[in-house]
């Protein structure tokens, strides 16, 4: 038996042994985790059978999955934006009369289910791009956060991890003030922007307050600054949608004569805390000054697929040096296994050349890599010191079975689905056990009733 330990100081509060667990580069039988404080005081190997006391998951047990981006109320589009064809910029209509309809107690029930789907998906936190702060015709709510603590809430209730990501969105486009549409989602300016957010409170731990700029067409470049000053300031996360369009880039060099990711340089948006999502339509230049500043890249392939947004350019920016992470997005589905191995098979379609990335280089982009861009770099590992989230995928459901154990990784990644998940534990909490949420009996009857409430 091999024994590695953290000095916690703490009392252990849970044992779990993992008939399987994935230790980072390979898949380990027989492994006994120890929980302290909500995170993890030690890891045994070659323990073959649970030992009394010890919570039993069986399967592969993983680092819990990090869903870099979420629009929560999209959730609600699921199925509906299937009929009749159109593009991005029609879909987004649709996508605007949702987000009209939704009050601070409608966006936390839609939220709640939303997020409880995430846990039973074996997501153990998520990074939300959160910009419906307003009433409908702009008119700041009695609590000017009431619709960011709604969404802390109900993250909360359904017992994983949120990034909220306030996100600065105060114009229609380039040269533009907010049309009707944009009334609720914009502060006027960067300025009232930074002030609003910083009433908002995280804990560090299961919530985490960081910065978006939607988009460069949403944020007046002369006011970019003052985002990225608010999250530098503050040394958390800044997110935002890049070059997710060609039409954004189109205007974005017509306006200023540069590309998106050149202005957001330009105005220092770049860095390694910060994460650009999508980066689908970008330069040479671009994926060369993503790369040196160590800028992320968020890939949403369910959702870029889904929008016919286009394949972005994931392995040239992993090679320049951008760290790569995966989100749900607009909840098409809410599956990180699938975004995972699109990413891997978008790019083998691309190049006619399979194996860019490797199961566990998948596994890393949708934990570790994941965790890292929502403000939590020592998460995504099972190693003593880490946050004790797990997820457990079943080794014998239809899609898993056959593979020997020491290939359970890549069971994982290119057959598993979201509902192999058994377990998930979130700070050495069961939230998941067995495929059913714990807190949440009926999470299918939860989004159908937050879904039908706004299109009643």
């Amino acid at each position: 038996m091999q024994l590695t330990t953290q000095p916690t100081g703490a009392p252990v509060t849970a044992v779990y042994w993992m008939s399987h667990a994935w230790l980072g580069t390979h898949v380990e039988p027989g492994v006994l985790l120890d929980v302290a404080d909500g995170r993890v005081a030690g890891v045994r190997t070659g323990v073959g059978t649970p030992p009394p006391g010890a919570t039993a998951l069986h399967g592969l047990t993983v680092p819990g999955l990090a869903n870099t981006h979420s629009h929560a109320f999209h959730r609600a589009l699921r199925s509906t934006v299937q009929v009749g064809s159109g593009t991005f910029w029609t879909w987004r209509e649709t996508m605007y009369r949702t987000a009209a309809r939704l009050t601070p107690d409608t966006y936390y029930a839609l939220a709640r289910a939303t997020y409880a789907e995430m846990a039973l998906a074996g997501i153990t936190a998520v990074g939300e791009f959160h910009y419906l702060h307003h009433a409908p015709d702009g008119t700041p709510y009695d609590d000017p956060n009431a619709m960011g603590e709604a969404l802390i809430a109900a993250a909360a209730e359904a017992g994983i991890r949120i990034t909220l990501l306030d996100t600065a969105y105060l114009a229609a486009g380039f040269g533009q003030g907010p049309g009707r549409h944009q009334l609720r989602f914009s502060d006027t300016t960067a300025d009232a922007w930074a002030e609003r957010a910083s009433l908002l409170k995280g804990d560090g731990e299961l919530v985490v307050i960081g910065a978006a700029i939607h988009s460069v067409r949403a944020v007046p470049a002369a006011q970019l600054a003052t985002v990225a000053g608010w999250a530098q300031a503050r040394a958390v996360p800044l997110h935002v949608h890049l070059s997710e369009q060609t039409a954004e880039n189109d205007a974005c060099l017509s306006a200023h004569g540069r590309t998106p990711t050149r202005l957001l340089a330009d105005h220092g948006v770049l860095g390694p805390r910060t994460t650009g999502i999508h980066n689908t339509h970008l330069t040479a230049e671009d994926i060369e000054l993503l790369g040196t500043s160590r800028t992320g890249t968020c890939m949403c392939p369910t959702t870029e697929r889904d929008l016919a947004d286009g394949i972005g350019p994931a392995d040239a920016l992993r090679r320049a040096g951008s760290p790569l992470s995966l989100g749900s997005d607009s909840h098409a589905v809410i599956d990180l296994f699938e975004e995972a191995r699109a990413m891997e098979l978008n790019e083998r379609l691309r190049t006619h050349v399979r194996g860019h990335w490797t199961a566990a280089a998948l596994l890393r982009a949708a934990s570790a890599d994941g965790h890292a861009a929502l403000g939590r770099p020592d998460a995504g590992t099972l190693e003593p010191g880490a946050p004790a989230d797990l997820a457990t995928v079943a080794l014998d459901s239809v899609r898993t079975a056959g593979p020997v154990p020491r290939l359970a990784a890549e069971a994982a990644v290119f057959a598993a689905t979201a509902a192999d998940v058994r377990h998930t534990v979130v700070a050495g909490r069961h939230i998941v056990r067995d495929g059913r949420h714990t807190r949440i009996d009926d999470v299918p009857g939860a989004l159908a009733s937050a879904i039908a409430a706004l299109h009643g």
